[in-house]
């Protein structure tokens, strides 16, 4: 009689649980009990070699079938004992967790792969760039067309990127034999690397390019046109599409990012799409209400100050402000009222604010009705 534990035990999965669940309690066991992650420990090693063993056959169809039917003597010699499957390399959706596996123990995941067991692409793009652009604040609310210069790497002319002389072209990497990696087993796995010879190119450089000395790239400055969108804020990033760094071996360009820093105002300033500035207005103005001109972005505009004018009180002024970007409207001016306080009075003037105070007991109605709520306090 088998002394085997049933393969659905050992993995804590039930006959009819489907097969992708089936290799997920199978990846939690091989990843907590390998041996690379429990070295010197048999205990480990040996609950691997069983959760190994009963996958193999519980994520095969055909050995599935055999095993419930008629237990382990349905699969002995056919995979279900020393793990004659990893052997033959017919792993099918097993061979697939090994891969998943293997990409987590090594901290990158499955990654790309290389299709048909050909060679990998080798190409690698280029680096982001970024940089910052002062513009003034008209130029945010309104759009505008800058030009910058910046210092990057472009493909190389004189060899067209690819490194090798006039007259000559890389050679294939003796040592991948151009595939830009190496494999070597470990246990269960094949491990792929970086090949250290070529740097995962995949090519030999034996004449390199006397311009860019084999990188097939060089140091250039640049100039480039920038479209500033109208209504860009403080901070927000314009993306250049393959403007960054140039890439190797024939890969993509990386792209270039603008940040954008707006220059302080000396009257206005933004709160997102709306306007805000400060008018000053003198007493006399407040008092008796007035007309007067005001600034917006776009020009000045005739401003209405009602009779009896607080400091402090808000007026809008509508479409007055900045351009949402997308076009999708614009938006307000805040105009805020400062009344001023009159400074180094006249002789004229003193006897004229003397008079008023003699007389201005009853105008002054938040004066009245806070020393009335004080009087009330204190009673």
């Amino acid at each position: 009689m088998s002394t085997k534990r049933d393969y659905y035990e050992i993995l804590g999965v039930q006959k009819s649980t489907p097969k992708d669940e089936i290799k997920k309690a199978y990846r939690k066991m091989a990843m907590q009990f390998h041996p690379d992650k429990n070295p010197g420990n048999p205990e480990a090693e040996a609950k691997f070699k069983e959760a190994s063993e009963a996958a193999e056959v519980l994520l095969d169809d055909d050995k599935k079938a055999r095993y419930d039917q008629f237990g382990h003597a349905g699969v002995n010699g056919q995979g279900g004992g020393g793990h004659g499957g990893f052997q033959n390399g017919d792993f099918g959706d097993f061979g697939d967790i090994f891969g998943d596996i293997f990409g987590d123990m090594l901290g990158g995941g499955r990654g790309r792969g290389r299709a048909g067991g050909g060679r990998r692409s080798t190409g690698r793009p280029g680096d982001d760039l970024q940089m910052g652009i002062d513009i003034d604040f008209s130029e945010a609310a309104f759009g505008t067309e800058k030009t910058i210069s910046l210092t990057k790497n472009v493909r190389c002319e004189t060899c067209s990127g690819s490194g090798a002389k006039a007259g000559s072209s890389p050679t294939t990497c003796d040592y991948c034999n151009g595939h830009g990696e190496v494999r070597r087993q470990q246990g269960f796995f094949t491990v792929s690397s970086t090949c250290p010879k070529c740097n995962g190119s995949g090519q030999m450089i034996k004449d390199p390019c006397g311009t860019c000395h084999g990188a097939g790239k060089r140091k250039k400055k640049v100039d480039l046109q920038v479209k500033i969108p109208a209504g860009i804020d403080q901070g927000q990033r314009l993306k250049l599409s393959n403007e960054g760094d140039a890439g190797s071996n024939g890969g993509p360009n990386g792209d270039l990012y603008v940040v954008i820093n707006i220059r302080a105002h000396d009257i206005f300033e933004r709160d997102e799409f709306d306007v805000h500035c400060t008018v000053p207005i003198s007493f006399s103005q407040a008092a008796l209400g007035a007309e007067m001109e005001v600034p917006t972005l776009s020009g000045k505009v005739a401003l209405k100050i009602p009779a009896g004018t607080q400091s402090g009180v808000k007026m809008r002024l509508k479409g007055k402000g900045i351009q949402r970007l997308g076009g999708y409207g614009v938006g307000d001016q805040i105009v805020t009222v400062h009344v001023e306080t009159p400074t180094k009075l006249t002789s004229e003037q003193k006897d004229l604010f003397h008079r008023l105070a003699e007389v201005d007991e009853n105008s002054n109605p938040m004066s009245r009705g806070f020393f009335d709520k004080v009087k009330d306090l204190f009673q």
